[in-house]
């Protein structure tokens, strides 16, 4: 094999250089494949549709696995999230992969806001990373990446043309995740009618600018087959828990009593289409497009509002410690400025405090005032009253002690009168001679 070396020059021009033996570094793809196998991989999928939708079956069906699942009623005051997290292993690779399923969604009379629960769950992984990017000594090697890198969304069957609950949804979802819409159950409509629908639910996406994920088309040996795929989107898929007996053969299907539709047969559905673009060939394209435009954009919003900055008022390169420090001048000018309204805050409390508490003590200083001239001017009648009655009391005494001496005195002249005029006496004896 021949191979070509140049250097390249200060002015542009290469150089041709030659190797006098096999170096080694051509084993560089080797071992960041054999790095990457060692570690393994993270991938985190979101579920949006309504409860009973099918979510949970067509998990089951993409990854050949029965996972874990709660039933969930219709009856959920509000939409919740439920993610759990396997380790699945495939020939030489681990994958850790994270399901997570909207509970409830849809359900609510009031559905104005589902999306806000969906939302605020990717933002939390965002700053989840965020975080453990900005710490002094991280770990990201290690750390368990449950940035959601594929939604996809669930649209029902209905033939007609989108609920405004979904475009309201992915309008909100579409700058943080890669949607992928898909028809579930689609063997509910006939082949024309879905064929019709699929080109209604692109025109709306359309008219109403809501972005979904493209397959990208750069990368040659898969370019053709992506921007195939691109024209097949929304996919109409079908999911069964149930294996039947098919030529001799089992397969995932679904009985009726016209006939059954077999899951991974493409003349039935997108299933097969669904699961070789989703995992066999664009899996690492939604990790990096996850990383290089949402969690950028995430990323950029969140600096933007600690005051990091590209460049300065000058536009000029802002050098990282000069921003940090003067961030630090800010901080601290801040916190002066908030010490500063404290202390005031504080000293002008104190001074009310003390008014109030000096009008307290007038007001009291008062009130004792009226009440010690309310008691004067009660003893002072009291005095009077007391007065008044001993001078009643002496007069009545007085009289008592006339009265009593007048009646002894009547008593005395009687007895004497009596003893007089009794028989025995001298004076009646004279008088009878």
């Amino acid at each position: 094999m021949s191979t070509e070396h140049y250097r390249i020059l200060p002015d542009g021009e290469k150089r041709a250089l030659s190797l006098n033996g096999h170096v080694g570094f051509d084993s560089l793809p080797d071992q960041l494949v054999n790095k990457a196998v060692s570690k393994g991989f993270d991938f985190n999928i979101l579920c949006v549709g309504e409860t009973g939708i099918g979510k949970s079956t067509l998990m089951n069906c993409l990854f050949q696995k029965a996972f874990d699942d709660n039933p969930t009623t219709h009856k959920l005051p509000n939409v919740g999230l439920e993610s759990n997290t396997y380790t699945l292993k495939e020939g030489t690779v681990t994958l850790r992969l994270t399901l997570i399923d909207t509970q409830g969604f849809g359900d609510q009379i009031g559905r104005a806001d589902s999306y806000a629960p969906i939302v605020e769950y990717i933002d939390e992984q965002f700053e989840k990373y965020l975080q453990e990017e900005l710490k002094i000594q991280r770990d990201l090697h290690n750390f368990h990446d449950t940035r959601v890198h594929l939604c996809l969304y669930f649209l029902p069957p209905t033939g007609h043309s989108l609920k405004s609950i979904d475009l309201v949804c992915m309008k909100h979802l579409m700058n943080k995740v890669n949607i992928v819409p898909i028809i579930a159950k689609s063997d509910t409509i006939a082949k024309a009618d879905l064929t019709k629908f699929k080109s209604r639910i692109m025109q709306e996406i359309h008219e109403n600018d809501v972005g979904i994920y493209s397959f990208p088309i750069s990368d040659e040996p898969v370019a053709a087959l992506n921007d195939k795929m691109n024209k097949l989107v929304p996919f109409a898929v079908v999911g069964s828990r149930e294996s039947v007996e098919v030529n001799k053969k089992m397969v995932r299907a679904r009985c009726y009593p016209w006939g059954t539709v077999e899951v991974e047969n493409e003349t039935h559905c997108d299933f097969v289409k669904l699961r070789e673009m989703v995992l066999r060939e664009n899996m690492e394209d939604l990790r990096e497009t996850t990383q290089s435009v949402h969690y950028e954009r995430y990323r950029k919003a969140k600096l933007a509002e600690m005051g990091f900055a590209q460049r300065d008022e000058t536009d000029q390169p802002v050098r990282l410690s000069e921003l940090i420090e003067k961030r630090r001048e800010q901080h601290l000018q801040q916190m002066q400025a908030r010490e500063d309204d404290m202390r005031q805050m504080f000293v002008n409390k104190v001074k009310d405090k003390e008014a109030e508490l000096k009008q307290a003590e007038t007001d009291l200083h008062t009130k004792f005032e009226s009440l010690k001239r309310s008691h004067a001017e009660e003893k002072r009648k009291l005095e009077d009253r007391r007065r008044i009655l001993e001078e009643e009391m002496n007069k009545f005494n007085k009289h008592k002690a006339e009265t009593q001496a007048a009646q002894a005195q009547a008593a005395r002249d009687l007895a004497q009168g009596n003893s007089v005029g009794s028989p025995g006496s001298p004076k009646s004896g004279k008088r009878k001679k």
